[in-house]
């Protein structure tokens, strides 16, 4: 590394594998130190100048600055953000701000996705219907289930075509409230590492974090993405990606305890609510302020 740091501190919030740390260097300027391990560190590349492109549009975020190879694998050097975590501060608000700062992440997630995806990017029809079914398949092998599950596995099957011809561009990959701050009172995007290529819409499939979190904020978030036009195919469409992740959740978060897996099945329950059975496209939280 070309600086020279004189304070390292340990950060423990997180599920990436990587070592992170909040450094300071001689001047007292601090920064993000990610360290990942060698044997995980394929994409860090890749995951930098993604990171640059993204800075370079003007999206407030934990802007990348150095990228390298160290002891303990590769490492980003990225800006330190005084703020706030985002899911802690955002639900003491009114709805009023909630709905601003869901405006505000709608329209940085929309400089996001004018990055185009790699011209040799596999058609999405394809690529998603394969990760729909092996989500099927964890459902079907996991020893929990539950309740309403076959609404969502029929509400699929049903709604499959919708992805043919869908457009893809780069995605954060893990976009929701749980990965963004508040400083200065705006929002900042944190955590790139999950990104992908993909339809842009599927990026939303996050959105549930935060409904449960701020529902506000979630429906400021979609009306700032469309400038507040919201497409009939979009809410179908969200309504596709969520459910497939909800079918995965449960067996996700087993290896992690029972805590996760309580965590799972709520969202799950929230999410059948919300959709009224998957009967209804556009979920029930969205309320425009």
């Amino acid at each position: 590394m070309r600086r020279r740091f004189v304070s390292k501190e340990p950060i423990e919030k997180g599920w990436s594998c990587d070592k992170k740390y909040c450094v300071t260097d001689e001047s007292g300027t601090k920064y993000l130190l990610r360290i990942t391990p060698k044997e995980k560190s394929a994409r860090r590349p890749d995951l930098f100048r993604m990171q640059k492109t993204v800075d370079a549009l003007g999206v407030t975020m934990c802007r990348p600055i150095e990228f390298g190879s160290c002891d303990g694998g590769v490492y980003i050097l990225s800006s330190w953000i005084e703020g706030e975590d985002a899911d802690e501060i955002v639900p003491l608000f009114d709805r009023s701000r909630q709905y601003e700062l869901g405006l505000e992440t709608g329209r940085i997630l929309k400089k996001i996705h004018s990055v185009p995806a790699p011209e040799n990017q596999r058609d999405w029809e394809s690529r998603f219907n394969e990760k729909t079914d092996r989500k099927i398949r964890m459902y079907g092998e996991c020893p929990i289930k539950f309740e309403g599950a076959d609404k969502i596995i029929d509400y699929i099957n049903s709604n499959r075509f919708l992805l043919a011809d869908r457009p893809q561009t780069f995605q954060h990959g893990d976009y929701h409230i749980g990965n963004m701050m508040i400083a200065n009172g705006r929002i900042v995007i944190i955590d790139f590492d999950r990104y992908d290529f993909g339809d842009p819409w599927e990026e939303f499939n996050r959105i549930v974090w935060c409904a449960q979190k701020a529902p506000s904020f979630a429906s400021g978030m979609v009306d700032g993405y469309f400038d507040g036009e919201v497409p009939v195919l979009f809410w179908k469409l969200l309504a596709f990606y969520i459910g497939s992740n909800m079918l995965s959740s449960v067996p996700w978060a087993i290896p992690f305890g029972d805590d996760e897996v309580r965590t799972m099945l709520k969202q799950a329950g929230d999410v059948l609510v919300w959709y009224d059975n998957m009967q209804n496209p556009v979920p029930t939280w969205y309320k425009p302020v």
